[in-house]
């Protein structure tokens, strides 16, 4: 097994003072873009005559190059600090960071470095967000009429902004257990362009990051990697750099059924495609072709049935919650839906299964305290008369599985349940999900999405954003693990959420200023979205990888991702205009 030597892989944390609090109403300030050119390859040595506040500085910008076990920054340091530096212990990533004189005289000098903490790069170049304040002291002395860094802590301290720039964000692709998806793990990975397709195959082989595990499979986990990544052509210079596609020979892999090879043809294609690496993949299994039918490599196409991107919504169409019912939407206007749910009048929310057959609600019982006052209801589209499922006084907006056999809700703020409806006799059974792990984080559930492969739920816990993985135990139970909190930065509390993409959450948040954000599932990125036309609150979202919708004060509005950035705001859907409605898409 072969990891990518440029890949940063640390795991620990440095000394952490506190935590940065937060002002309760702040706009989020996105935190640096993907996008990147080449890797350099010189290092450039300090500067002559430099002052040792402004050769810190220095440092700290030459830190984000890993190479060479950071050889660019060690430049930096006495001969004798650079043979004690442990790099490898943590890397942690910084903003704002101020550099106070501490002690100073003619030949040696003393700094505080001070910063904000907003996350750590983990081994395997896996992104861990979090907040805190980081305090780090530094000397420095004069080396042959040079200042040089003579003590320093361990780990690594990066620049925030100059890590953005350095590093590519990428997601890895594994299976999801019903073999019928990819589900995206993202990797922060340094290194030229020519490096990337290598880097990638090494960590796909390596596997995915500890929490997804028990969630999915990796059908390359006793793969090894044959000789060089190539060309598909067999040239090994500008590997995954322009056209010309990328080979790969795994050893390992056994005999593999149809099915199997094409999954495991998903993970690479996907991964590589999604790096925008292009084809053909040629993918060999001991010097032979994987499959047969693909001796000359791999396209998209060819296994666009597990397209990580796809979205039925366009196929099932616009729905919205409007006068407690549920409507379709067209251009021209609303048609209510037959049966049940487009004639109950006490609809408060409502979700649709991802293929449009099964829909789901919570109605306002208008029962008398002490008597629930919600209900979630399960049925099919049509249904004249849904199976009630669960009670409470509150029960969040349901959830469909992929599989559409069962709708995700939380009752009472504290109970995550299943209300599992049998194809044939249309009864639901309510089960029980172990959210011990999100439970612990104490306060309210207001909101729990999962994303469209099964494989993540997002959820507001007290205003907080999370995403925790969704395991199934060999017996068929579920459990939420792992959760882990996002969206540090939001600034004021979150309202409503939904998936964009497998690996985006689009967030509103109770403020008047950006009310509608874009994070990044592993928490790296938190980009205000427009703001034009919108009047808050924004107190529901609903998503799609091709536009949002949000209902704010007045109206339901969209938002085009395809829109050139320059002209894109949120326009009133059409059919909804001038009415108070709540989105609905499937999922």
């Amino acid at each position: 097994m072969r990891l990518a030597a440029t890949v940063f892989v640390t795991a620990l944390a440095v000394v952490v003072a506190g935590c940065a609090s937060l002002p309760d109403s702040s706009s989020p300030q996105a935190i640096g873009t993907i996008e990147r050119g080449a890797a350099t390859t010189s290092m450039a040595a300090p500067e002559p005559g430099r002052e040792p506040d402004l050769l810190l500085r220095d440092f700290l910008q030459a830190s984000t190059d890993p190479s060479g076990r950071h050889a660019a920054a060690r430049q930096y340091l006495t001969s004798g600090m650079s043979g004690r530096w442990d790099d490898a212990v943590s890397a942690t990533i910084v903003d704002k960071i101020d550099v106070l004189a501490q002690d100073r005289d003619s030949d040696t000098a003393a700094y505080v470095v001070r910063a904000n903490i907003v996350g750590y790069l983990e081994e395997g170049g896996v992104y861990r967000a979090d907040e805190g304040e980081l305090e780090a002291t530094f000397t420095l002395v004069r080396s042959d009429g040079e200042w040089r860094i003579d003590e320093l802590p361990a780990g690594v301290i990066m620049d925030k902004p100059r890590f953005l720039n350095s590093y590519q964000r990428r997601s890895l692709y594994f299976v999801e257990p019903r073999g019928e998806t990819v589900v995206p793990d993202p990797r922060w990975i340094y290194g030229a362009p020519e490096q990337l397709a290598g880097q990638l195959i090494d960590l796909l082989v390596d596997g995915p990051k500890s929490t997804l595990v028990p969630a999915v499979t990796n059908l390359l986990a006793d793969a090894t990697v044959l000789g060089a990544v190539t060309k598909a052509d067999g040239r090994t210079a500008q590997v995954g750099v322009g056209l010309g596609g990328v080979r790969v020979d795994f050893g390992g892999l056994g005999s593999l059924d149809t099915p199997t090879r094409e999954r495991l043809a998903a993970q690479i294609v996907w991964t590589l495609a999604g790096a925008d690496i292009s084809g053909p993949y040629v993918l060999l299994s001991d010097g032979q072709p994987l499959d047969e039918r693909y001796p000359n490599g791999w396209t998209t196409a060819d296994v666009a049935s597990m397209n990580p991107l796809a979205s039925s919504s366009a196929q099932i169409g616009l729905h919205a919650v409007l006068g407690g019912n549920l409507v379709s939407v067209s251009e021209t206007g609303v048609t209510p839906v037959q049966g049940y749910f487009g004639s109950a009048g006490n609809l408060a929310s409502a979700a649709l299964s991802q293929d449009g057959d099964l829909a789901a609600a919570v109605v306002a019982t208008a029962a008398p305290a002490p008597a629930p006052a919600s209900r979630l209801t399960v049925g099919t589209y049509h249904d004249p008369a849904p199976e009630p499922a669960v009670e409470g006084d509150t029960v969040t907006r349901p959830s469909w599985s992929p599989d559409g056999n069962s709708v995700w809700a939380v009752v009472n703020g504290t109970a995550v349940v299943r209300a599992v409806r049998e194809s044939g006799s249309g009864r639901v059974t309510v089960v029980g999900v172990e959210a011990g792990a999100v439970r612990a984080l104490g306060g309210e559930i207001s909101e729990l999405r999962l994303s469209r492969d099964g494989v993540r739920a997002a959820l507001i816990v007290d205003g907080r954003v999370y995403v925790a993985v969704v395991v199934q135990t060999p017996s068929g139970e579920f459990s939420l693990t792992g959760p882990r909190q996002v969206a540090f930065g939001l600034g004021s509390p979150a309202l409503s959420l939904d998936w964009s993409t497998p690996d985006t959450i689009v967030v509103s948040r109770s403020a008047s200023d950006n009310p509608v954000v874009q994070v990044a599932v592993d928490g790296s990125r938190l980009d205000a979205l427009p703001s034009r036309n919108l009047t808050p609150p924004v107190t529901s979202v609903e998503a799609s990888t091709s536009t949002e919708y949000i209902s704010d004060s007045r109206a339901v509005f969209q938002l085009n991702n395809g829109d050139p950035s320059g002209d894109r705001y949120w326009r009133e859907v059409p059919g909804l205009a001038g009415l108070t409605a709540t989105p609905v898409l499937p999922g």
